[in-house]
This record gives structure tokens, sequence and C-alpha cells, in this order.
């Protein structure tokens, strides 16, 4: 695996610390607003907030926050008129980034993004520069393989619609076509398989490998705009050695 896959099943295997996950909370309740204000309260028509919920969830985000905020998005309860927007630039090495916001000042959000990537070596660059480097795809991850056999979960992942399956690193990585998702999902569920990765994410077609200096900035990079408090996603294509990440 490489680029956002790889970064993706890190971050869960590394876990929050307390101070992350009350912003991991905010970040999720945001997202959720946004969702329900786009789809409406019911996630059974609402795949965006289906799987707002289901971060929710891994979260461990209270029930009465997670109400909170499906009112505020369906105008029950006043809350910040949040605007969603895209950030494109380039990291170390020429590694592109896009980073995924909402935010309520977006002048202030721009200023912040921009200095951060100044600061780690990168530099944010025009609307479009890097997305086509990128496919929005749904992706599993699956880690506890030890009872399962390779060919029947892909068998079972490709006939219920997904697109490639790949067995690398102790690993099954899963991708499929975002309206596939949650068919996929539900497959696995039903044949008692987990996940440590589920989620819609965006893969980079191509890597690029980073050593050193360059994939020490990287990481900071990554850690720096994942904290900041209006950023929801990043993704990025550097390919960095598990044992550095």
């Amino acid at each position: 695996m490489s680029g956002h896959s790889k970064w993706s099943t890190i971050k869960h295997k590394k876990g929050k610390v307390d101070a992350l996950r009350s912003k991991a909370t905010s970040k999720i309740g945001r997202e959720i607003t946004v969702a329900a204000r786009m789809g409406g309260a019911d996630p059974t028509g609402n795949m965006r907030l289906k799987l707002a919920l289901q971060k929710a969830k891994e979260n461990n985000v209270p029930k009465d926050n997670i109400q909170r905020a499906i009112q505020k998005g369906v105008g029950a309860v006043d809350g910040s008129n949040y605007e969603e927007l895209v950030y494109e630039g380039y990291g170390p090495a020429g590694v592109a980034v896009i980073v995924e916001v909402m935010t309520d000042n977006r002048n202030r959000t721009a200023a912040d993004v921009r200095h951060l990537f100044s600061k780690y070596g990168g530099n944010l660059g025009e609307s479009g520069c890097v997305s086509w480097m990128f496919d929005k795809k749904g992706l599993f991850v699956i880690d506890e393989i030890a009872a399962l056999d390779e060919e029947e979960v892909m068998m079972l992942a490709l006939e219920a619609g997904a697109d490639d399956f790949k067995a690398e690193d102790d690993e099954f990585e899963i991708t499929v076509a975002p309206e596939n998702f949650t068919q996929v999902q539900e497959a696995l569920a039903q044949n008692n398989i987990k996940t440590s990765v589920a989620e819609v994410t965006m893969i980079p077609q191509t890597s690029v490998p980073l050593l050193g200096d360059e994939a020490s900035k990287m990481m900071k990079l990554m850690d720096a705009l994942e904290e900041h408090d209006d950023v929801q996603e990043v993704y990025a294509n550097f390919d960095i050695p598990e044992d550095l990440m």
C-alpha cells in the first residue's frame, strides 16, 4: 500500500489521545451537520450521513452530540453556517496534497493552510492542480486475516461490487466505486469480516517515494494539517516506509 491507504491504516493503528479525540469529536459533528443539511436526517437515503455516523460510533461520540449535530443540519437549532472548501498544493519533493475543510471564516482558514504548507517545505497551488492525480474510491482494509481464506474474501468482495482486491503487508485492501460502498460493506459484515478502515477517500494514481528529511517534513505537514480545527480530511500521494511512519 502507498499514499493515503497506508496513511489511513497507520492513523487507525496508532489511535488517538484524549486531546485529539475531543478535536475529532468536533470535526465529526461538523460533518454530521453538513451531511444532514445536504441530504436530510435519515441515513438510509443519505450515504454521507451514514458514513459520518459510522465514524462517530468508531470514535465514541456521545449520542447527545450526534443528535445536536443532526438538528443543526436540518435547521431545528441554530448553528454555524459552515462552508466546504478544498485546497490543493504540493508537499516536500512535489508530493500532491488535497485538503478538505469546513469553515465559517474562509480567509482565516486559507491563511492558516498556506502557512502550514510553507512551514513544512511545500506550497499551496491553484484549484485543480493535483486533484486529477486522485480517484474517489471506497476503501476497506482488513488486517485480521489469519483465519480468512484470501480467495473467498476476494470473490465475496468482487461479487458484491468491488473494483479491486489486493493482498499485501499482512492485510487485504479492497477498493470500490463510491456508489457500491454500502453493498460491499454489508457483504463483509454479513460474513463477520471486520475492517480496520472503511471509508470513502481519495486514492492516488501514482506515489512519490520519500526518505530522510523529506519524509520527516511530510509527516509533520500531514499531522499539522489534520490537527487544524477547520480541516476535515487530508489526502496525499507520498510513499513512506511504514517503519519510518
